[in-house]
């Protein structure tokens, strides 16, 4: 399970990240000293667990875990007793007083990895097996529904959900972008920002900035645009 620190103090984050390098579940990708630079990362990479500060300068901790999917868990680290309560009204997988002692950080870990296991679970879950290379099966609204990939024009992903746009019709599941693209032949299919994935089969035209199929216009994400272009684009040349 990957995880990033946030924490305004830079003792707390290095005393932090021993701590990850001795769980040998844990993978550290990121250390940030502010919840805005912490966000902008996680639009762009996908994030299980955040070790978070309470009490920090702009946005505080009980903000940000407000702001973030519920798919990504929280366990808070704080010098102040007083902000447990606050803590479990976000939904914070646990709560540490600073200094983190191991032993007390492994217990809240091993609760994070548990919880994340029935994330995966319900995933999975909510697709079931692929059939053949040609569709597969979505869960949504008490019934499951047989996509044809060829019919999916573009995947959009809203919090904790996707909507699978077809040609007459949508499909809204609970579900992260991330697990849904996983599924996906990647031949056919490409994400081109942070929120959609595109069927480069349907594909009828393109600008520097942005796709269109049918009627509808996507943004290409700056961080996405070389694998768009040199990728996609450099492909159907040859």
């Amino acid at each position: 399970m990957n995880c990033i620190i946030v924490d305004d103090e830079p003792l707390a984050r290095e005393a932090m990240k021993l701590l990850i390098e001795e769980t040998n579940d844990l993978q550290l990708i990121g250390s940030f000293n502010n919840a805005a630079t912490a966000s902008d990362f996680m639009e762009q990479h996908g994030v299980d667990l955040v070790f978070l500060d309470i009490q920090m300068p702009g946005i505080t901790g009980i903000e940000f875990a407000r702001m973030i999917s519920k798919r990504t868990l929280v366990i808070f680290t704080t010098a102040y007793t007083e902000y447990a309560l606050d803590s479990y009204e976000v939904d914070a997988i646990d709560y540490l007083i600073k200094p983190v002692e191991q032993e007390r950080f492994q217990k809240a870990v091993d609760k994070a990895l548990s919880y994340h296991s029935l994330l995966l679970k319900e995933e999975k879950e909510a697709i079931e097996t692929i059939v053949a290379a040609e569709y597969f099966f979505v869960k949504a609204e008490r019934r499951y529904f047989k996509v044809n990939f060829s019919d999916i024009l573009f995947i959009e992903g809203l919090k904790d959900y996707v909507i699978i746009q077809l040609n007459d019709q949508r499909i809204i599941t609970r579900m992260s972008l991330k697990a849904i693209f996983d599924l996906l032949p990647k031949t056919t299919f490409l994400r081109v920002n942070k929120s959609y994935i595109v069927n480069t089969d349907h594909i009828e035209s393109f600008d520097n900035n942005d796709i269109f199929i049918k009627s509808y216009e996507i943004a290409i994400g700056n961080s996405y645009r070389d694998d768009f272009f040199e990728g996609f684009v450099m492909r159907q040349r040859l």
